[in-house]
């Protein structure tokens, strides 16, 4: 994936939300080995010390508070949880600090508030349901497939330490499918399930599994269905690698683009 880039190639002071976790890791790594990017400080509700070493040798002040961001910070990125995108957005758009979020599970209230705060405040919010360039192409494929099939079953499966569910892909596959669509797809009812929500739940018509295994990063197959046919669709991430060009490119597009950004399709012109 080509990253979107600064005009001027700006030092772009980046702070990370949720920085001991192993996409936070992942993210800090990718930040030491980008030339201009740099990692100014670190937020965790995990965090125990007030410094965290970097893998290129260097250290970095971390907090437990999000009020602790430095002044001089261009963009926060959060991979936290719904609770924490809100709080990032809330109390540092004001500040004008951008910001990129990654956390899964964004109610619409704070889509509605990160499109008020930073178009009052003149500064980018980009909220991205997946990091990588093949979890996009695969709403983008399935709107312009959708309507084609009156049916639609969508599984998505990720590590066990996932706290929401269905994954902010998988909804966003769904919303993709039923714009595409421009009605619900079918959904074959059940008369007797004889184990509760066995069918999965729902968006639109399109039937939505998730499954949370060890050993697993993240993972969607979509089945679409018509008489006597199946098309799938499948995408797997097998290694967090395989979101840090979207990182990147989500961090350039935060400080380049004022508003409300949503996606990377939005990004990349997909």
């Amino acid at each position: 994936m080509e990253r979107v880039k600064m005009s001027n190639e700006k030092l772009i002071n980046v702070v990370l939300q949720g920085a001991l976790g192993r996409m936070g890791s992942e993210i800090l790594a990718t930040l030491c080995q980008e030339t201009d990017l740099n990692p100014l400080a670190a937020i965790d509700k995990m965090a125990k010390v007030e410094s965290l070493e970097l893998p290129n040798g260097s250290s970095i002040p971390i907090s437990t508070e999000i009020d602790d961001v430095p002044d001089t910070t261009d963009v926060l990125v959060d991979v936290t949880n719904s609770e924490g995108a809100q709080k990032a957005i809330s109390k540092l758009a004001p500040r004008g600090v951008n910001i990129v979020v990654g956390s899964s599970g964004i109610p619409e209230s704070t889509y509605m508030e990160a499109e008020y705060l930073s178009k009052k405040h003149n500064v980018g919010i980009v909220i991205v349901p997946n990091f990588a360039l093949g979890g996009v192409l695969m709403s983008h494929i399935a709107r312009l497939i959708s309507k084609y099939y009156d049916y639609a079953d969508l599984t998505e499966t990720h590590h066990e330490k996932k706290i929401d569910a269905p994954s902010g892909t998988a909804i966003a596959i769904a919303k993709a499918i039923s714009e595409g669509k421009g009605v619900s797809m079918n959904y074959a009812p059940t008369e007797n399930e004889t184990i509760a929500h066995t069918r999965g739940g729902q968006y639109s018509g399109v039937n939505i599994h998730s499954v949370r295994l060890p050993g697993r990063v993240a993972h969607h197959e979509l089945v679409f269905a018509g008489p006597g046919e199946t098309l799938t669709i499948r995408h797997d991430s097998i290694d967090r690698s395989g979101f840090m060009p979207g990182v990147v490119s989500a961090i350039h597009a935060a400080v380049n683009r004022p508003g409300l950004t949503v996606g990377l399709e939005q990004i990349l012109d997909i």
